[in-house]
């Protein structure tokens, strides 16, 4: 038996005697996206846990995923499987960085992307997701001034999807930073009948080339359901692994290899089992920051 099987037969037994479940989002590493309960986007794990009668739920993801599955399963415990990862665009806001914007635009409606911390998500009106960013901005009146934190991409693909202006946040993902539009002019030249999809964390130049433009979710869905043979895609490398699994007949391309979130790739088979036998490390969301953070989530599932 190889080490992988015996780790992975150690992490089975421990979860049903903990009455564990494990999530995996689209960018870890394949290994763990094949060892997870649920797979996918980090606020439909989040979703998909808290309806479980599940007592333990490891997130294979960053620091902000498991905030969330606290703040949406507060009777559970989380673990993250390592402390260290973080994301970098939840790093470029703070809550107080966020006050004082709003003492700026009193009236503004704050719109936050749930790549963020549960402090900024407690100190905002509505959360959003990259699936639903546009709806969520478009249920907003009219008249109302937005402050749309922290990612300025996103926050630009939303305006130009529902012409809505918008403050916006100068936050980003570096990883999604990273995907330039040569990339896409080469992949093209080398595959003239491939689709570009493309993630809207992407740069507006990037979004503007691309055939769609959408979350991982629904990245899987175009992938099942586009004609095509071949998909060049734009955004973290994980997804790759989904994507060629659920489609064998199909070619993925990817639009650079430099597209890797190093932090997404920190949990490991053996960081899962020794989650699971030392409770490391223990994510929890408390008080008024939680229910706070909670009605920003709710708010957004209200709309969308």
């Amino acid at each position: 038996m190889s080490r992988n099987q015996e780790l992975i037969e150690k992490i089975e037994q421990l979860k049903q005697k903990r009455n564990a479940i494990i999530l995996a989002h689209n960018y870890q590493l394949g290994e763990i996206q094949d060892l997870a309960d649920f797979q996918g986007d980090s606020l439909d794990l989040s979703r998909k846990a808290a309806a479980t009668d599940a007592e333990v739920i490891v997130f294979c993801g960053v620091h902000f995923m498991a905030e969330t599955a606290a703040i949406l399963s507060p009777d559970k415990t989380v673990l993250l499987p390592d402390r260290n990862s973080g994301c970098p665009m939840a790093d470029m806001i703070d809550a107080d960085s966020l006050r004082a914007k709003k003492a700026e635009h009193p009236e503004a409606v704050v719109v936050t992307y749930v790549n963020s911390t549960a402090e900024v998500k407690a100190e905002s009106d509505i959360c959003c997701t990259s699936a639903n960013a546009a709806a969520v901005v478009s249920s907003i009146a009219a008249d109302k001034e937005i402050i749309f934190t922290p990612d300025q991409y996103l926050g630009t693909f939303v305006q130009e999807k529902t012409g809505r202006r918008m403050i916006l946040w100068p936050g980003f993902c570096p990883t999604h930073r990273r995907i330039k539009p040569e990339h896409i002019e080469q992949k093209k030249k080398e595959y003239p009948d491939a689709k570009v999809v493309v993630h809207p964390e992407c740069r507006p130049e990037v979004t503007a080339l691309a055939d769609a433009v959408t979350s991982t979710s629904q990245m899987r869905k175009f992938a099942a359901e586009n004609p095509a043979d071949t998909i060049i895609v734009g955004t973290e490398l994980g997804i790759i692994h989904p994507l060629q699994k659920d489609n064998p007949k199909k070619k993925f391309i990817a639009l650079t290899e430099q597209a890797i979130c190093p932090n997404m790739k920190m949990s490991t088979l053996e960081k899962v089992l020794k989650a699971l036998e030392q409770n490391q490390y223990l994510v929890k969301v408390e008080g008024p920051v939680r229910q706070k953070a909670e009605q920003a989530l709710l708010r957004m599932l209200a709309v969308s």
